[in-house]
């Protein structure tokens, strides 16, 4: 998977996703940003639910991990191994999230053990922002990548 539109299709392909109503928001290579609608989203106190955050957040870094390696041309199955999520404040508002190498992350070294043993792990950051750009959730995770079948 090479680009966001891929990634999209990708994310309307899975039913709880898609109820959702995720869909990229931007790619620069770098940081990868989702959004999706408070509407589709809003628990019993009219704020975002706390399970849209984890989704979100696990969503980006693990569309982050398959478009970077979608770029190296390699074709992984690409897995969250093991996360970590803080709820900082409620959130009112649409969802928008982003998504990054956590800068301890060797990327190289990553591709260098993918390409040898046909798996690898990678940890990768998320936040959700509120509208004025303030975290309202902070999401750290380790990412599998095994070789597709």
């Amino acid at each position: 998977m090479k680009t966001l539109e891929a990634l999209d299709a990708c994310y309307r392909d899975m039913p709880p996703v898609a109820a959702m109503g995720i869909r990229s928001a931007g790619w620069d290579g770098r940081v990868l940003r989702l959004q999706a609608p408070l509407a589709a989203n809003v628990n019993d106190k009219g704020t975002v639910f706390g399970g849209s955050m984890a989704s979100i957040a696990t969503l980006a870094a693990w569309g982050l991990l398959t478009l970077r390696l979608g770029e190296e041309g390699i074709k992984a199955e690409v897995y969250v191994a093991d996360s970590q999520l803080k709820y900082l404040k409620p959130l009112v508002a649409d969802l928008a999230a982003e998504a990054w190498l956590d800068e301890g992350t060797d990327w190289d070294g990553f591709l260098r053990s993918y390409r040898e043993r046909g798996r690898a792990r990678a940890q990768l950051v998320a936040r959700v922002l509120a509208p004025d750009g303030s975290p309202v959730a902070e999401f750290s995770g380790r990412f599998a990548a095994l070789r597709a079948p």
